[in-house]
């Protein structure tokens, strides 16, 4: 087990967005330790039946098959051993309502996923350099919706 390294989770069902995630993480400058789902029932299956190493970040696409972003959420949130878990959005969705939703049922950040790789990298690095600590005690709206 990597103890110094930053543990994240990626529930995408998109194969194509899966891959540019990875590509974009191995390219930053950053020890991690990266797992990957397709949907959030595998998600939920990992998070519950897991090896005891919880992620220290989950990037979570809200559009997937068997469940959501947004049912995964609120049953992350309704747990207490998840609660130091920090939670990224990372839709395709620009929608307000989503934005609202997720930010009220405990999202951390919310990120519209970029269509090219550098913006995608610089997103990421920009989370992963984040205080979490400082983030996750003071959440606001301004400092929710994540613009690169």
């Amino acid at each position: 087990m990597d103890t110094d390294a930053l543990h994240i989770l990626l529930a995408d069902d998109d194969e194509d967005d899966r891959l540019f995630f990875k590509d974009a993480i191995e390219s930053i400058r950053v020890k991690t330790v990266l797992k990957m789902v397709n949907d959030g029932q595998q998600l939920m299956d990992l998070l519950i039946k897991g090896n005891g190493v919880l992620p220290d970040i989950i990037f979570l696409d809200l559009n997937m098959p068997r469940k959501g972003g947004i049912e995964c959420l609120e049953e992350i949130r309704s747990e207490e051993k998840y609660r130091n878990i920090s939670i990224v959005i990372y839709s395709t969705s620009s929608s307000e309502e989503d934005i609202e939703k997720t930010f009220l049922k405990g999202a951390n950040i919310y990120l519209r996923k970029p269509d090219e790789f550098g913006k995608l990298k610089k997103m990421i690095a920009e989370v992963l350099s984040i205080n979490w600590q400082y983030h996750t005690t003071r959440l606001n709206k301004e400092n929710f919706l994540l613009v690169i």
